[in-house]
C-alpha cells in the first residue's frame, strides 16, 4: 500500500535529503587513488552522525549491512560493502550509494564517479548516459502521470545509447521506511500502473550495464555483479511529486 505524505513528512524527508547531498558532497571530495571504500564509508557515517542523523543502511537487512554506505567499483552493480581492503585504483568506476534518517525519515540518493581519469571513452559514456537517463525519468514525475512513464523514460535511454537496464533491482517509495510501495522498474512501457498523486515520495535509481543486463550476487549476501563481469553505473535522488510537478529532495546544486 503507497504511503502518501504530509507538508511534515516532506518536511522531514527534505532535511534527510539534504543531510544526504551534503555527505554525498564530503565523500566525494576524498575520492581518490589510494584511499580505500572504508575510508569513504567512515567520512560519511561521521558526517551524518555530526548532523544528528542515522546511517539509514548501517544494520539494515538480514544478514545486517555492516556499513553506512554502499561502495561498488567496476562491475559491481549495488550494495558493494565498504572495506580497507578495497584501495581504490586510477580509472575505477566507483558508484556511492547513500541514506540517513531524520527524526524518523529516509533519505536515499546514488552517484557513480572515476577514481581520476576514466579508463575509456565507453565507460564514461556509460556513465553519463545513466545519469541522464535518472534525468529523464524525473521529468516524467508530476500529477496524472503514470508509474511506468518513470521506467519507460530510463530504458529509451540506456538502451537507445546501447546499454542494457538491470532488471532484478529497481527503485522504491521511500519515507518512515526505506523501502515502501511502490517498486519502480526501470523499464516497461509508459501508460501504466499507478497515477501519480502528490504526496508521493520515491526513489528513482537507474542501474545500467555496459554489457548484459544479467547480474549475480557475492557470497557476501550483499554484493551484487554484472553476470558477465561488464562495467555498471548507478544514479539515484528522492523525489517528492507536487502538486505541480516534483521536488528532488536530494538535488546537490543548491548546497
Amino acid at each position: 500500500m503507497i504511503d502518501y505524505k504530509s507538508a511534515a513528512d516532506l518536511d522531514r524527508m527534505r532535511r534527510a535529503g539534504r543531510i544526504v547531498a551534503e555527505t554525498i558532497q564530503r565523500v566525494l571530495e576524498a575520492v581518490r587513488p589510494g584511499a580505500t571504500t572504508a575510508d569513504l564509508d567512515a567520512v560519511a557515517e561521521a558526517f551524518i552522525r555530526e548532523q544528528g542523523a542515522i546511517p539509514s543502511f548501517k544494520g539494515y537487512g538480514s544478514p545486517p549491512f555492516p556499513a553506512s554506505i554502499c561502495a561498488s567499483l567496476n562491475d559491481e552493480v549495488v550494495h558493494g560493502i565498504p572495506s580497507p581492503k578495497r584501495v581504490l585504483r586510477e580509472g575505477d568506476l566507483l558508484s556511492l550509494d547513500f541514506g540517513a534518517i531524520w527524526e524518523g525519515f529516509h533519505g536515499d540518493s546514488a552517484v557513480t564517479v572515476f577514481v581520476g581519469e576514466p579508463p575509456s571513452p565507453e565507460a564514461e559514456k556509460l556513465v553519463r548516459v545513466t545519469e541522464e537517463a535518472l534525468e529523464a525519468a524525473i521529468a516524467q514525475i508530476r500529477p496524472g502521470g503514470h508509474l511506468s512513464d518513470i521506467g519507460a523514460a530510463v530504458q529509451q535511454v540506456a538502451e537507445g545509447a546501447g546499454f542494457s537496464v538491470v532488471r532484478e533491482y529497481v527503485g522504491h517509495g521511500i519515507g518512515r521506511n526505506l523501502h515502501e510501495d511502490p517498486q519502480i522498474p526501470n523499464y516497461g512501457d509508459p501508460g501504466r500502473g499507478p497515477v501519480l498523486k502528490p504526496g508521493l515520495a520515491i526513489a528513482v535509481e537507474p542501474m545500467v550495464n555496459l554489457g548484459g543486463w544479467e547480474t549475480r550476487v557475492l557470497a557476501d549476501h550483499w554484493t551484487v555483479v554484472t553476470a558477465d563481469a561488464s562495467l555498471s553505473a548507478h544514479f539515484e535522488h528522492t523525489i517528492a511529486v507536487t502538486e505541480d510537478g516534483h521536488e528532488i529532495l536530494t538535488r546537490r546544486d543548491q548546497i
